[in-house]
């Protein structure tokens, strides 16, 4: 279970820092009360999503989601009939990762210049998800693949924590002045 790999450990580092650097900005007082709670809300949320994050990278939870599920199938007799199931549960989602990035689009949109960055990061943190919610089903070519010499699945996993940990820290400076 998990990626004990260099590599593994590191994306563990980076959700860890991102996770910290998104509890420090949720403490962080520097605006009128209003829109400073649902900041402060934005921030916790980073914070619990990339802390997961860090949890599954080691543990692998999905996977034993999947094998949960698996044997649930064959227990109950629905194993050959597991890709409607696996559609549905991509479908659900990818509409649950879509209402929550809109949503926090729309609460935060009076402090867009302040959270943008982290709402976008969220976007991608949610989109590399979805893909490898996917790659469970047969997406891995996709993943595997390269964009100027890079790794897709390398790119999708850490754009949306750099993009999160950038918010956190300028939020961090902010509160400073």
């Amino acid at each position: 279970m998990g990626d004990a790999t260099p590599a593994g450990w590191a994306y563990v580092a980076l959700y860890l820092i991102v996770a910290l650097s998104c509890a420090k900005a949720a403490r962080a007082d520097r605006l009128p009360p209003s829109p400073q709670l649902r900041e402060k809300v934005l921030w916790w949320l980073c914070t619990f999503v990339m802390g997961f994050l860090a949890i599954n990278k080691q543990l692998d939870l999905q996977s034993l989601v999947t094998d949960v599920g698996r044997c649930i199938a064959v227990d109950q007799g629905w194993y050959e009939s597991r890709r409607q199931v696996q559609r549905g549960f991509l479908a659900a989602m990818v509409v649950i990762s879509i209402v929550s990035v809109a949503g926090c689009w729309m609460v935060l949109r009076q402090t867009f210049g302040r959270t943008g960055l982290a709402v976008a990061g969220l976007g991608f943190v949610c989109l590399f998800v979805v893909v490898r919610a996917a790659s469970f089903h047969h997406f891995d070519i996709f993943l595997g693949g390269s964009v100027l010499g890079l790794n897709i699945a390398t790119l999708l996993e850490m754009t949306g924590p750099l993009l999160i940990l950038i918010a956190a820290v300028q939020a961090g400076r902010q509160s400073l002045r």
